[in-house]
């Protein structure tokens, strides 16, 4: 595929996993991204089972994520005293291998040998019997074989090429935030606090304070980082335990990131020369499986280019066809009940699922089913 040129939208984790495999396959790759750099801290990300594990030892990473494990903490479920009502086990909010999502950015990053466009955006797409012409907000138009949306849930490509986000994204009901308040604040263990509706958690391997809260869906401007943050603010108005003292200091927090907890659900996940990868065609935000699927989807579409001899049209329907069964799990439920159960009765129900062996080990044995429910090809060149 020496002559395909291939333009990949999002550098987070889809996208360089992408480049990676294109590159190793001959094919010339631009990626262009919206941030001045590669995006640092952020949660924790996990890998479950053998499915991911083998995509990350070919993609020839394993041994660099292994170095930088977190190694799957405890955390403790605590009412508004501190004590103890039960505890999530590692395994379960860490799965096999656990990681923060911008120490494996940077990992995808190193291992991904192509052009990086920082600082840019698509303003628009044309498509024409033989390639795709681009617009950049600051770089000169160009043109590609093929551009991929690996742009998240709020994805660019996808609106330019499929249309509005409305006709894609389903609101779930509930925000989560991030916020980088300092070391003090963790206090080194790992624990969570939930009120109907809300859940505080600090401490860990994770961004230093999270917060899930249910929301009726408010309009507001997600480059408003002010904005963001009197929201945040006001959704945790008269919280107990030491809510209160976390709240305050978010409006000096390093770094904070808030958005809502969505699901995508579109029909095909190409048109014409344009595809979509990762969140941007099946993202559940907070489901547990977003970078499993995102680096599991990158190996598929490559592998199907490539079979297909850069033939976008059978590639991309092979790449759909391979993939939608897998990515199904997507689809399924919503984190923001669990974390944030809406009602007392349903805390203590969530509670008590970690307290009984049998419960909990049905979950793990879940997850580890969904991990794995992909026969994954060899589509090693020769093979």
């Amino acid at each position: 595929m020496k002559n395909l040129t291939v333009l990949i939208s999002g550098a987070s984790i889809a996208g360089p996993a992408l480049a990676h495999w294109l590159t190793r396959y001959g094919c010339t790759v631009t990626v262009v991204e919206r941030a001045p750099a590669v995006r640092p801290g952020g949660q924790a990300v996990d890998f479950k089972g053998a499915t991911h594990r083998s995509v990350l030892d070919r993609m020839g990473i394993l041994d660099d994520v292994l170095a930088r494990q977190t190694g799957g903490q405890d955390q403790t479920i605590i009412d508004a005293a501190g004590k103890p009502r039960a505890v999530i086990p590692g395994e379960f909010t860490g799965g096999d291998i656990e990681i923060r999502r911008g120490d494996l950015a940077e990992i995808l990053y190193a291992h991904s040998d192509c052009e990086y466009l920082f600082g840019d955006t698509i303003t628009a797409l044309t498509e024409t019997a033989d390639g795709v012409d681009v617009t950049f907000a600051t770089a000169e138009p160009r043109r590609f074989d093929l551009v991929v949306g690996a742009d998240g849930i709020h994805s660019n490509v996808r609106r330019l090429a499929f249309g509005p986000e409305r006709d894609y994204v389903e609101y779930l009901g509930y925000h989560y935030a991030l916020a980088e308040l300092g070391e003090d604040v963790a206090d080194g263990d790992a624990v969570m606090y939930n009120e109907p509706g809300r859940m505080t958690a600090v401490g860990g391997p994770k961004a230093s304070a999270f917060f899930v809260f249910a929301s009726p869906e408010p309009a507001y401007d997600r480059t408003d980082t002010a904005r963001q943050r009197k929201l945040l603010a006001d959704a945790y108005r008269g919280a107990g335990w030491r809510v209160p003292e976390l709240i305050a200091k978010v409006p000096e927090a390093r770094e904070f990131y808030l958005d809502s907890l969505s699901r995508v659900t579109i029909d095909r996940y190409s048109r014409g020369r344009v595809v979509l990868l990762g969140d941007a065609a099946y993202g559940n935000t907070l489901g547990g499986f977003g970078t499993g699927l995102a680096l599991v989807g990158a190996y598929v579409l490559a592998g199907e280019l490539l079979a297909a001899g850069g033939d976008h049209r059978v590639a991309f329907a092979r790449y759909e066809e391979q993939f939608r069964g897998y990515a199904k799990i997507s689809q399924r439920g919503s984190a923001g009940p669990f974390l944030a159960p809406p009602s007392p009765l349903r805390i203590k129900l969530r509670d008590w699922t970690f307290k009984s062996r049998f419960l909990l080990g049905l979950m793990l044995k879940a997850t580890d089913r969904f991990a794995t429910d992909i026969e994954l090809k060899d589509y090693a060149p020769g093979s």
